[in-house]
Protein backbone atom coordinates (compact mmCIF):
# COMPACT_ATOMS: atom_id res chain seq x y z
CA UNK A 1 0.00 0.00 0.00
CA UNK A 2 1.22 3.24 -1.02
CA UNK A 3 3.06 5.12 2.03
CA UNK A 4 2.93 8.87 2.47
CA UNK A 5 5.62 10.83 3.86
CA UNK A 6 2.72 11.94 6.46
CA UNK A 7 2.52 8.28 7.80
CA UNK A 8 3.92 8.02 11.36
CA UNK A 9 5.99 5.60 12.24
CA UNK A 10 4.62 2.79 15.60
CA UNK A 11 6.09 1.96 19.03
CA UNK A 12 6.17 -1.34 19.64
CA UNK A 13 3.55 -1.55 21.90
CA UNK A 14 1.02 -0.17 19.56
CA UNK A 15 2.07 -2.92 17.05
CA UNK A 16 1.68 -5.85 19.74
CA UNK A 17 -1.55 -3.92 20.65
CA UNK A 18 -2.70 -3.78 16.59
CA UNK A 19 -1.30 -7.52 16.39
CA UNK A 20 -4.12 -8.11 19.19
CA UNK A 21 -6.55 -6.09 17.18
CA UNK A 22 -6.52 -8.07 14.06
CA UNK A 23 -6.28 -11.68 15.81
CA UNK A 24 -8.94 -11.88 18.17
CA UNK A 25 -12.12 -12.39 16.06
CA UNK A 26 -14.77 -14.70 15.09
CA UNK A 27 -11.65 -17.52 14.93
CA UNK A 28 -11.44 -17.37 18.58
CA UNK A 29 -15.23 -16.38 19.98
CA UNK A 30 -16.81 -18.87 17.26
CA UNK A 31 -13.37 -21.36 16.58
CA UNK A 32 -13.18 -21.70 20.19
CA UNK A 33 -16.56 -22.89 20.60
CA UNK A 34 -15.97 -25.67 17.55
CA UNK A 35 -12.36 -26.74 19.01
CA UNK A 36 -14.24 -27.51 22.56
CA UNK A 37 -17.19 -29.71 20.77
CA UNK A 38 -14.32 -31.14 18.65
CA UNK A 39 -11.65 -32.11 21.39
CA UNK A 40 -13.61 -31.24 24.81
CA UNK A 41 -11.67 -29.84 27.80
CA UNK A 42 -8.37 -30.91 26.85
CA UNK A 43 -8.48 -28.13 23.95
CA UNK A 44 -6.67 -26.07 26.66
CA UNK A 45 -3.72 -28.19 25.43
CA UNK A 46 -4.31 -27.55 22.02
CA UNK A 47 -4.09 -23.35 22.68
CA UNK A 48 -1.18 -24.00 23.99
CA UNK A 49 0.62 -25.91 21.16
CA UNK A 50 -1.19 -23.16 18.66
CA UNK A 51 0.38 -19.73 20.85
CA UNK A 52 3.96 -22.11 21.01
CA UNK A 53 3.80 -22.84 17.02
CA UNK A 54 2.34 -19.07 16.31
CA UNK A 55 5.31 -17.72 18.00
CA UNK A 56 8.22 -19.77 16.26
CA UNK A 57 6.16 -18.41 12.83
CA UNK A 58 5.79 -14.79 14.23
CA UNK A 59 10.21 -15.07 15.71
CA UNK A 60 11.29 -15.77 12.04
CA UNK A 61 8.89 -13.21 10.41
CA UNK A 62 9.85 -10.78 12.82
CA UNK A 63 13.67 -11.15 12.78
CA UNK A 64 13.34 -11.45 9.26
CA UNK A 65 11.79 -7.54 9.71
CA UNK A 66 14.44 -6.70 11.94
CA UNK A 67 16.84 -7.55 9.79
CA UNK A 68 15.74 -6.08 6.80
CA UNK A 69 12.21 -4.63 6.45
CA UNK A 70 10.53 -5.40 3.37
CA UNK A 71 7.30 -3.85 2.53
CA UNK A 72 6.32 -7.34 0.66
CA UNK A 73 7.34 -8.75 4.29
CA UNK A 74 6.58 -12.71 3.79
CA UNK A 75 6.18 -12.81 0.41
CA UNK A 76 9.69 -10.96 -0.34
CA UNK A 77 11.45 -12.99 1.90
CA UNK A 78 9.76 -16.28 0.23
CA UNK A 79 10.94 -14.87 -3.03
CA UNK A 80 14.27 -14.00 -1.61
CA UNK A 81 14.99 -17.59 -0.09
CA UNK A 82 13.31 -19.99 -2.95
CA UNK A 83 13.31 -17.05 -6.15
CA UNK A 84 10.34 -15.07 -7.93
CA UNK A 85 7.84 -18.44 -8.49
CA UNK A 86 7.98 -18.73 -4.40
CA UNK A 87 7.32 -14.45 -4.12
CA UNK A 88 4.56 -15.12 -6.99
CA UNK A 89 2.61 -18.39 -5.18
CA UNK A 90 2.36 -16.72 -1.82
CA UNK A 91 1.23 -13.72 -2.14
CA UNK A 92 -1.23 -14.53 -4.22
CA UNK A 93 -2.36 -17.63 -2.15
CA UNK A 94 -2.23 -15.00 0.13
CA UNK A 95 -4.70 -12.29 -1.65
CA UNK A 96 -7.04 -15.40 -2.72
CA UNK A 97 -7.47 -16.72 0.83
CA UNK A 98 -8.08 -13.21 2.50
CA UNK A 99 -10.90 -12.77 -0.16
CA UNK A 100 -12.65 -15.64 0.43
CA UNK A 101 -12.33 -15.59 4.69
CA UNK A 102 -13.93 -11.72 3.96
CA UNK A 103 -17.13 -13.25 2.81
CA UNK A 104 -17.73 -15.72 5.53
CA UNK A 105 -16.39 -12.63 7.85
CA UNK A 106 -18.95 -10.65 6.23
CA UNK A 107 -22.04 -13.59 6.46
CA UNK A 108 -21.53 -13.75 10.06
CA UNK A 109 -21.29 -10.19 10.66
CA UNK A 110 -24.43 -9.45 9.29
CA UNK A 111 -25.66 -12.58 10.99
CA UNK A 112 -24.53 -11.24 14.78
CA UNK A 113 -26.14 -8.03 13.58
CA UNK A 114 -29.53 -9.78 12.72
CA UNK A 115 -30.02 -10.48 16.32
CA UNK A 116 -31.01 -6.77 16.76
CA UNK A 117 -32.86 -6.51 13.52
CA UNK A 118 -34.08 -9.97 12.77
CA UNK A 119 -36.28 -8.85 9.80
CA UNK A 120 -33.34 -7.03 7.86
CA UNK A 121 -31.86 -9.30 5.00
CA UNK A 122 -28.51 -10.12 5.51
CA UNK A 123 -27.34 -9.01 2.06
CA UNK A 124 -27.63 -5.17 3.64
CA UNK A 125 -25.98 -5.37 7.07
CA UNK A 126 -23.03 -7.11 4.68
CA UNK A 127 -23.49 -4.35 2.10
CA UNK A 128 -22.81 -1.67 5.04
CA UNK A 129 -19.64 -3.61 6.57
CA UNK A 130 -18.32 -3.62 3.27
CA UNK A 131 -18.83 -0.70 2.33
CA UNK A 132 -17.27 0.61 6.01
CA UNK A 133 -14.28 -1.71 6.03
CA UNK A 134 -13.34 -0.18 2.91
CA UNK A 135 -13.58 3.22 4.09
CA UNK A 136 -11.73 2.57 6.74
CA UNK A 137 -8.58 1.11 4.04
CA UNK A 138 -8.59 4.58 3.04
CA UNK A 139 -7.77 6.64 6.08
CA UNK A 140 -3.62 5.13 5.70
CA UNK A 141 -1.58 3.09 7.99
CA UNK A 142 -1.35 5.48 10.99
CA UNK A 143 -5.31 5.64 11.09
CA UNK A 144 -6.08 1.96 10.52
CA UNK A 145 -3.71 1.22 13.53
CA UNK A 146 -5.16 3.55 15.75
CA UNK A 147 -8.70 1.95 14.88
CA UNK A 148 -7.23 -1.51 15.88
CA UNK A 149 -5.97 -0.47 19.06
CA UNK A 150 -9.44 0.93 20.32
CA UNK A 151 -10.88 -2.68 18.46
CA UNK A 152 -8.41 -4.66 20.77
CA UNK A 153 -8.88 -2.94 23.70
CA UNK A 154 -12.06 -3.22 23.59
CA UNK A 155 -12.14 -7.19 22.64
CA UNK A 156 -10.29 -7.47 25.63
CA UNK A 157 -12.43 -5.83 27.68
CA UNK A 158 -15.30 -8.14 27.09
CA UNK A 159 -12.99 -11.11 27.42
CA UNK A 160 -11.86 -9.99 31.12
CA UNK A 161 -15.39 -9.21 31.66
CA UNK A 162 -16.33 -12.48 30.78
CA UNK A 163 -13.56 -14.00 33.08
CA UNK A 164 -14.37 -12.01 35.82
CA UNK A 165 -17.99 -13.01 35.66
CA UNK A 166 -16.75 -16.67 35.63
CA UNK A 167 -14.79 -16.29 38.50
CA UNK A 168 -17.76 -15.38 40.67
CA UNK A 169 -19.64 -18.19 39.21
CA UNK A 170 -17.07 -20.50 40.13
CA UNK A 171 -16.80 -19.37 43.67
CA UNK A 172 -20.49 -19.28 44.26
CA UNK A 173 -20.99 -15.38 44.03
CA UNK A 174 -23.59 -16.08 41.27
CA UNK A 175 -26.04 -18.78 41.27
CA UNK A 176 -27.08 -20.47 37.87
CA UNK A 177 -29.01 -23.64 36.94
CA UNK A 178 -26.22 -25.33 36.75
CA UNK A 179 -23.07 -26.16 39.74
CA UNK A 180 -19.56 -25.06 37.94
CA UNK A 181 -17.13 -28.43 38.49
CA UNK A 182 -13.93 -29.11 37.05
CA UNK A 183 -14.69 -31.45 33.68
CA UNK A 184 -15.43 -35.40 34.97
CA UNK A 185 -12.99 -35.65 31.88
CA UNK A 186 -10.75 -34.24 29.74
CA UNK A 187 -10.28 -36.56 26.69
CA UNK A 188 -13.80 -37.82 26.12
CA UNK A 189 -12.63 -37.76 21.99
CA UNK A 190 -9.67 -39.28 22.66
CA UNK A 191 -5.98 -38.21 20.50
CA UNK A 192 -7.70 -37.86 17.30
CA UNK A 193 -10.35 -36.10 18.59
CA UNK A 194 -7.54 -33.76 19.82
CA UNK A 195 -5.45 -34.03 16.41
CA UNK A 196 -9.04 -32.46 14.65
CA UNK A 197 -9.23 -29.90 16.60
CA UNK A 198 -6.09 -28.21 16.46
CA UNK A 199 -6.79 -26.55 13.31
CA UNK A 200 -9.29 -24.67 15.16
CA UNK A 201 -7.02 -23.27 18.10
CA UNK A 202 -4.58 -21.87 14.89
CA UNK A 203 -7.01 -20.44 13.59
CA UNK A 204 -7.38 -18.30 16.88
CA UNK A 205 -4.15 -17.06 16.17
CA UNK A 206 -4.29 -15.74 12.53
CA UNK A 207 -3.22 -12.52 11.92
CA UNK A 208 0.36 -11.95 12.30
CA UNK A 209 0.77 -11.99 8.87
CA UNK A 210 -0.97 -8.50 8.96
CA UNK A 211 1.14 -7.96 11.70
CA UNK A 212 3.93 -8.31 9.52
CA UNK A 213 3.20 -6.05 6.94
CA UNK A 214 3.02 -3.51 9.80
CA UNK A 215 5.86 -3.87 11.54
CA UNK A 216 7.58 -1.88 8.88
CA UNK A 217 6.26 0.76 10.06
CA UNK A 218 8.12 0.55 13.39
CA UNK A 219 10.24 3.54 14.61
CA UNK A 220 12.88 0.47 15.45
CA UNK A 221 12.43 -2.47 13.50
CA UNK A 222 14.65 -4.38 16.35
CA UNK A 223 11.54 -4.12 18.52
CA UNK A 224 9.38 -6.54 16.48
CA UNK A 225 10.03 -9.47 18.10
CA UNK A 226 9.14 -7.81 22.12
CA UNK A 227 6.30 -6.84 19.75
CA UNK A 228 5.40 -10.19 18.96
CA UNK A 229 6.51 -11.96 22.30
CA UNK A 230 4.02 -9.41 23.98
CA UNK A 231 1.45 -9.81 21.82
CA UNK A 232 1.35 -13.73 21.95
CA UNK A 233 1.75 -14.05 25.61
CA UNK A 234 -0.99 -11.83 26.25
CA UNK A 235 -3.49 -13.76 24.04
CA UNK A 236 -2.43 -17.07 25.56
CA UNK A 237 -3.14 -15.82 28.86
CA UNK A 238 -6.59 -14.92 27.71
CA UNK A 239 -7.26 -17.59 25.66
CA UNK A 240 -6.52 -20.16 28.49
CA UNK A 241 -7.95 -18.25 31.16
CA UNK A 242 -11.60 -17.85 29.33
CA UNK A 243 -11.79 -21.08 27.66
CA UNK A 244 -10.77 -22.86 30.76
CA UNK A 245 -13.20 -21.36 32.76
CA UNK A 246 -16.06 -21.80 30.07
CA UNK A 247 -15.65 -25.75 30.10
CA UNK A 248 -15.92 -25.56 34.00
CA UNK A 249 -19.04 -23.24 33.58
CA UNK A 250 -20.96 -25.37 31.30
CA UNK A 251 -20.30 -29.53 30.08
CA UNK A 252 -18.32 -29.47 26.57
CA UNK A 253 -21.07 -31.39 25.46
CA UNK A 254 -23.27 -27.74 25.32
CA UNK A 255 -21.20 -25.91 22.60
CA UNK A 256 -22.28 -26.24 19.22
CA UNK A 257 -20.16 -23.80 16.76
CA UNK A 258 -23.03 -21.81 16.08
CA UNK A 259 -22.88 -19.62 19.34
CA UNK A 260 -19.77 -17.72 20.88
CA UNK A 261 -18.18 -20.05 23.34
CA UNK A 262 -19.04 -16.96 26.10
CA UNK A 263 -22.84 -16.76 25.48
CA UNK A 264 -22.90 -20.29 25.73
CA UNK A 265 -20.61 -20.88 28.78
CA UNK A 266 -23.31 -18.11 30.68
CA UNK A 267 -26.41 -19.01 29.36
CA UNK A 268 -26.67 -20.76 33.02
CA UNK A 269 -26.96 -17.18 34.42
CA UNK A 270 -29.46 -14.62 34.33
CA UNK A 271 -27.75 -11.47 33.96
CA UNK A 272 -29.28 -8.78 31.97
CA UNK A 273 -27.96 -7.41 28.79
CA UNK A 274 -25.11 -10.41 28.64
CA UNK A 275 -26.06 -11.74 25.76
CA UNK A 276 -26.01 -7.78 23.60
CA UNK A 277 -22.65 -7.36 25.34
CA UNK A 278 -21.40 -10.28 23.51
CA UNK A 279 -22.80 -10.25 20.38
CA UNK A 280 -21.44 -6.73 20.29
CA UNK A 281 -17.84 -8.18 21.09
CA UNK A 282 -18.56 -9.95 18.15
CA UNK A 283 -18.98 -7.45 16.27
CA UNK A 284 -16.04 -5.43 16.93
CA UNK A 285 -14.22 -8.59 16.69
CA UNK A 286 -15.44 -9.42 13.43
CA UNK A 287 -15.12 -6.17 11.70
CA UNK A 288 -11.18 -5.80 12.81
CA UNK A 289 -9.76 -9.13 11.71
CA UNK A 290 -12.00 -7.87 8.09
CA UNK A 291 -10.53 -4.53 8.06
CA UNK A 292 -6.76 -5.84 9.00
CA UNK A 293 -7.28 -8.24 6.25
CA UNK A 294 -8.37 -5.49 3.73
CA UNK A 295 -5.17 -3.67 4.94
CA UNK A 296 -2.89 -6.85 3.89
CA UNK A 297 -4.50 -7.88 0.60
CA UNK A 298 -4.22 -4.62 -0.50
CA UNK A 299 -0.53 -3.97 0.80
CA UNK A 300 0.15 -7.33 -0.92
CA UNK A 301 -1.80 -6.92 -4.15
CA UNK A 302 0.71 -3.23 -4.40
CA UNK A 303 3.74 -5.17 -3.69
CA UNK A 304 2.98 -8.10 -6.32
CA UNK A 305 2.48 -5.01 -9.06
CA UNK A 306 5.28 -3.22 -7.92
CA UNK A 307 7.29 -6.60 -8.25
CA UNK A 308 5.93 -7.32 -12.01
CA UNK A 309 4.02 -10.18 -10.46
CA UNK A 310 0.94 -8.18 -11.32
CA UNK A 311 -0.36 -5.55 -13.49
CA UNK A 312 1.64 -2.55 -13.14
CA UNK A 313 -1.53 -0.51 -13.05
CA UNK A 314 -2.43 -1.74 -9.26
CA UNK A 315 0.70 0.16 -8.23
CA UNK A 316 -0.18 3.25 -9.53
CA UNK A 317 -0.23 6.28 -7.16
CA UNK A 318 -2.53 9.08 -7.05
CA UNK A 319 -4.23 11.39 -4.43
CA UNK A 320 -5.67 8.41 -2.23
CA UNK A 321 -3.89 6.94 0.22
CA UNK A 322 -4.59 3.28 -1.56
CA UNK A 323 -3.56 3.19 -5.47
CA UNK A 324 -6.99 3.26 -6.89
CA UNK A 325 -6.82 0.16 -9.47
CA UNK A 326 -5.94 -1.85 -6.52
CA UNK A 327 -8.55 -0.62 -4.24
CA UNK A 328 -11.01 -1.01 -7.06
CA UNK A 329 -9.98 -4.79 -7.36
CA UNK A 330 -10.26 -5.12 -4.12
CA UNK A 331 -13.54 -3.43 -3.35
CA UNK A 332 -14.69 -6.15 -6.33
CA UNK A 333 -13.35 -9.03 -4.99
CA UNK A 334 -14.95 -8.78 -1.47
CA UNK A 335 -18.26 -7.78 -3.66
CA UNK A 336 -17.40 -11.30 -5.01
CA UNK A 337 -16.90 -13.02 -1.98
CA UNK A 338 -20.33 -11.36 -0.16
CA UNK A 339 -21.89 -12.58 -3.59
CA UNK A 340 -21.08 -15.95 -2.82
CA UNK A 341 -21.38 -16.50 0.51
CA UNK A 342 -24.95 -15.49 0.43
CA UNK A 343 -25.95 -17.64 -2.53
CA UNK A 344 -23.55 -20.82 -2.17
CA UNK A 345 -24.91 -23.48 0.12
CA UNK A 346 -23.69 -23.08 3.34
CA UNK A 347 -21.70 -26.45 3.60
CA UNK A 348 -19.93 -25.44 0.12
CA UNK A 349 -19.02 -22.12 1.43
CA UNK A 350 -18.11 -23.75 4.63
CA UNK A 351 -15.57 -26.24 2.82
CA UNK A 352 -14.38 -22.79 0.60
CA UNK A 353 -13.70 -20.70 3.47
CA UNK A 354 -12.25 -23.37 5.14
CA UNK A 355 -9.73 -24.34 2.55
CA UNK A 356 -8.87 -20.54 2.60
CA UNK A 357 -7.86 -20.51 6.02
CA UNK A 358 -5.69 -23.64 5.37
CA UNK A 359 -4.16 -21.56 3.06
CA UNK A 360 -3.27 -19.11 4.85
CA UNK A 361 -1.41 -21.73 7.13
CA UNK A 362 0.89 -22.58 4.25
CA UNK A 363 2.34 -18.96 3.75
CA UNK A 364 3.56 -19.88 7.60
CA UNK A 365 5.26 -22.68 6.38
CA UNK A 366 6.92 -20.79 3.96
CA UNK A 367 7.82 -18.25 6.54
CA UNK A 368 9.39 -20.95 8.60
CA UNK A 369 11.38 -22.12 5.89
CA UNK A 370 12.62 -18.65 4.62
CA UNK A 371 13.57 -17.36 7.98
CA UNK A 372 15.64 -21.15 8.34
CA UNK A 373 17.34 -19.65 5.06
CA UNK A 374 17.38 -16.06 5.38
CA UNK A 375 18.40 -16.09 8.85
CA UNK A 376 20.81 -19.11 8.90
CA UNK A 377 20.15 -19.90 12.71
CA UNK A 378 22.23 -21.77 15.43
CA UNK A 379 21.36 -25.22 17.00
CA UNK A 380 18.14 -23.70 18.69
CA UNK A 381 16.63 -21.90 16.08
CA UNK A 382 16.75 -24.26 13.82
CA UNK A 383 15.21 -26.58 16.27
CA UNK A 384 12.34 -23.94 16.44
CA UNK A 385 11.74 -23.52 12.80
CA UNK A 386 11.34 -27.00 12.35
CA UNK A 387 9.15 -28.06 15.29
CA UNK A 388 7.35 -25.06 13.68
CA UNK A 389 6.49 -26.81 10.75
CA UNK A 390 5.89 -29.95 12.76
CA UNK A 391 2.95 -28.62 14.68
CA UNK A 392 1.61 -27.14 11.53
CA UNK A 393 1.50 -29.77 9.56
CA UNK A 394 -0.14 -31.69 12.44
CA UNK A 395 -2.80 -28.95 12.47
CA UNK A 396 -3.35 -29.34 8.66
CA UNK A 397 -2.81 -33.44 8.44
CA UNK A 398 -5.71 -33.38 11.71
CA UNK A 399 -8.39 -32.17 8.78
CA UNK A 400 -8.50 -35.45 7.29
CA UNK A 401 -9.99 -37.18 10.85
CA UNK A 402 -13.13 -34.56 10.95
CA UNK A 403 -15.96 -34.98 8.04
CA UNK A 404 -16.77 -31.46 8.38
CA UNK A 405 -14.25 -29.91 7.31
CA UNK A 406 -12.28 -32.89 5.71
CA UNK A 407 -13.60 -31.24 2.05
CA UNK A 408 -11.69 -27.78 2.76
CA UNK A 409 -8.69 -29.92 2.57
CA UNK A 410 -8.53 -31.06 -0.76
CA UNK A 411 -10.20 -27.60 -1.77
CA UNK A 412 -7.27 -26.19 -0.60
CA UNK A 413 -4.95 -28.37 -1.99
CA UNK A 414 -6.94 -27.39 -5.59
CA UNK A 415 -6.04 -23.48 -4.88
CA UNK A 416 -2.60 -24.19 -4.36
CA UNK A 417 -1.96 -26.96 -7.08
CA UNK A 418 -3.29 -24.27 -9.52
CA UNK A 419 -1.67 -20.78 -8.30
CA UNK A 420 1.39 -22.94 -8.47
CA UNK A 421 0.77 -24.34 -12.01
CA UNK A 422 0.66 -20.30 -12.87
CA UNK A 423 3.78 -19.80 -11.17
CA UNK A 424 5.71 -22.41 -12.91
CA UNK A 425 4.51 -20.95 -16.69
CA UNK A 426 5.30 -17.56 -15.51
CA UNK A 427 8.77 -18.67 -13.98
CA UNK A 428 9.36 -20.65 -17.66
CA UNK A 429 8.44 -17.69 -19.66
CA UNK A 430 10.48 -14.88 -17.90
CA UNK A 431 13.36 -17.43 -18.18
CA UNK A 432 12.76 -17.48 -21.95
CA UNK A 433 12.75 -13.96 -22.22
CA UNK A 434 15.90 -13.31 -19.90
CA UNK A 435 17.51 -16.34 -22.46
CA UNK A 436 15.83 -14.56 -25.82
CA UNK A 437 17.28 -10.98 -24.13
CA UNK A 438 20.99 -12.22 -23.57
CA UNK A 439 21.04 -13.41 -26.88
CA UNK A 440 20.26 -10.05 -28.49
CA UNK A 441 22.99 -8.52 -26.59
CA UNK A 442 25.41 -11.27 -27.63
CA UNK A 443 24.57 -10.49 -31.79
CA UNK A 444 24.25 -6.38 -30.66
CA UNK A 445 28.21 -7.58 -29.53
CA UNK A 446 29.04 -9.83 -32.19
CA UNK A 447 27.99 -7.11 -34.56
CA UNK A 448 30.34 -4.43 -32.87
Amino acid sequence: MAQGKSEKKIKWWQLSLFGVGCTIGTGFFLGSSIAIRTAGPSVLILFIIAAIGTYFVYDGLAKLTAKKAEKGAFRTYAKQAFGRWAGFSIGWIYWSAEMLIMGSQLTALSIFTKFWFPGTPLWVFAAIYGVLGLAVLLIGTSGINKLENVFALIKISAILMFIVIAVLAVTGAIDGTRDPQLPPEYFPKGIMGLWSALIFAFYAFGGIEVMGLMATQLKDKSEAPKAGKMMLLLLTIIYLASVGLAVMLVSWKVFTGEESTFVVALDNYNIPLIADIFNGALIIGGFSTMVAALYGVTSILVNLSEDGDAPKIFSKKGKLKVPLPAFILTASGLLTSIIFSLLMPDSIYEYVTTGAGLMLLYNWLFILLSANRLLKPGFVGKMKYYLGVLFILLAVSGTLFSKEIRPGFFISLGFIVIIFIVAFIKNKGSKKKESKGMDTLFEKLQKT
